[in-house]
């Protein structure tokens, strides 16, 4: 998909379809759609007086043959709430309308944003939003899948001074959105893939490959390697499996020139894949645990972070620790009341083996560390307990510094992903307790993603650290006006625009 900016006006550019969004009215408000009167030859004004469009989220109205354009097809979508429409809500009202145009068979599209709305958020908008809903799962389906491929977009910014060139910056904000929107797809394509194709050796082994394409440098710890440096957290999870666990390493570091520019900071993203979990020994429900392969979400969103980050050249040097393992029950499995001994030295008894995730972070935390990272930000489906603290809309991000969470949220803002702060300070830990070992691996029912998150902290220590834990929005549990069920893909674009942010 090629994206191009232009100052002309949307009436002037040729292309199959067009999409228009439209800020969602403050409430009561009247929705101000009148910069697509003329277009429409006044038809969007009867849609208005009828109700056909009332301006919610998300909701679009299709015009065939607008007078004024020169497209078959104009969407109409609404984006936002009460007046003010965040990046990730104006990605979301992109999507939801290229997908309600895409069965029509549109190869080309032009698109304008709300009015008064930045430049540089309608290129994130619009690249994020149609970048991820041109997305499609079924790869494994024997019969070609309906729907065009988008090829070209044409993105409007304003209907001013349309004999002169775009920005250079701006143009780096297209360059920026491009690369997030492929580290997305990524993350995307690999949490898509069936645990029985992408057990942790071929994750590895995809890392190796997406790595050499971009530039980065690449190393995948096998078992006996894993087994020398005493990560005890992360073999006693792999145990039950007959799958081998791995650990990939992949390493971004900028040239001497930029390196000179840079305050010596060292950003580490740290991955939970779990290829599938079935809980261990603490198995879970049959019911829906086919959805267990989005286990490893956390990890497939680093991956695609680190693409993106390849292509965005940052100043500092960015190590990725993705720990990957296959949660099994077997006759060998990990027992609840066993002990392990982590890398740190700290041991943990296992209360649950379902609470998998938070030890095989330990050790790459732990190894991270060791690495150079100074600045540290995990993602992980940790638990269950953020899905109900958070629902699906929100990623719960917790953290051992405030002024350090507000800069992944700060970057999370801009990529159009919402975080929400959450606590883990020093009562949750308190639920850790155990009488035989130095920590065990889950505490009470309540706040149970709190005291996991304590549970990291303990490990991250006095480096600056950060947790998303992206359990209840990795995965989309059901079809939705910008998105098919399968994989989000989130972590990945906050991860790599953090890269970007002043690290001092």
């Amino acid at each position: 998909m090629e994206f191009e900016l232009t100052h002309k006006d949307i009436s002037e550019i040729e292309a199959d379809a067009a999409i228009g969004m439209i800020k969602c009215p403050y409430r009561g408000a009247p929705i101000m759609g009148r910069p697509w009167d003329k277009p429409t030859d006044g038809l969007f004004r009867e849609f208005l007086k009828s109700g056909e469009f009332k301006g919610k989220h998300q909701s679009t109205v299709l015009i065939h043959r607008p007078a004024g354009l020169k497209v078959q097809r104009l969407a109409l979508v609404a984006a936002g709430q009460n007046g003010y429409c965040q990046p990730g809500q104006s990605a979301e009202a992109a999507g939801a309308a290229w997908r309600r145009l895409k069965p029509a068979g549109a190869r080309s599209l032009v698109v304008r944003g709300a009015e008064a709305t930045a430049a540089e958020d309608i290129i994130r908008g619009f690249v994020k939003g149609l970048a991820e809903a041109d997305f499609e799962p079924g790869v494994y389906k024997t019969r070609q899948q309906g729907g065009a491929k988008l090829e070209r977009v044409t993105i409007c910014l304003d209907r001013s001074g349309r004999d002169i060139d775009p920005s250079p910056e701006l143009l780096r904000e297209l360059e920026t959105s491009q690369a997030l929107a492929r580290g997305c797809r990524i993350a995307r394509e690999l949490g898509n893939e069936p645990a029985n194709l992408l057990p942790p050796r071929r994750l590895g082994e995809r890392a190796l490959a997406l790595a050499g394409e971009a530039g980065l440098e690449c190393e995948v710890l096998d078992k006996g390697r894993l087994q020398e440096l005493g990560m005890g957290a992360l073999l006693g999870v792999a145990q039950g499996s007959a799958e081998p666990p791995v650990m990939i390493l992949m390493r971004y570091l900028p040239d001497e020139e930029r390196r000179k520019q840079a305050w010596r900071g060292h950003l580490g993203l740290v991955g939970k894949a779990v290829s599938f979990d079935t809980g261990g020994i603490s198995i879970k429900p049959s019911k829906d645990m086919h959805w267990m392969k989005y286990d490893m979400a956390g990890g497939a969103a680093v991956i695609g972070a680190m693409v993106a980050i390849a292509e965005l050249r940052p100043y500092y040097p960015v190590t990725a620790v993705i720990p990957s393992v296959e949660n099994m029950p077997g006759g060998g499995a990990q027992r609840p009341g066993d002990v392990v001994t982590t890398r740190s030295g700290t041991t943990v008894e296992v209360l649950n083996t379902d609470a998998e995730g938070r030890l095989i972070l330990a050790d790459a935390i732990t190894y991270a560390k060791e690495l150079g990272c100074n600045r540290l930000v995990d993602a992980a489906t940790l638990t269950g307990a953020v899905v109900v603290a958070l629902g699906h809309a929100l990623t719960g991000v917790f953290a051992n510094d405030a002024e350090w969470r507000e800069l992944v949220e700060r970057a999370a803002g801009i990529a159009g992903e919402q975080l929400w702060p959450m606590p883990c300070h020093f009562p949750y830990k308190d639920q850790l307790e155990s009488p035989i070992a130095d920590l065990a691996n889950i505490g009470s029912r309540w706040g149970g993603a709190c005291s996991a998150a304590a549970f990291l902290r303990h490990f991250a220590g006095d480096t600056l650290w950060a947790h998303l834990d992206i359990a209840g929005t990795a995965w989309y549990e059901r079809k939705l006006p910008h998105a098919p069920v399968g994989p989000s893909g989130i972590g990945a674009g906050t991860m790599a625009q953090l890269s970007l942010m002043n690290l001092s």
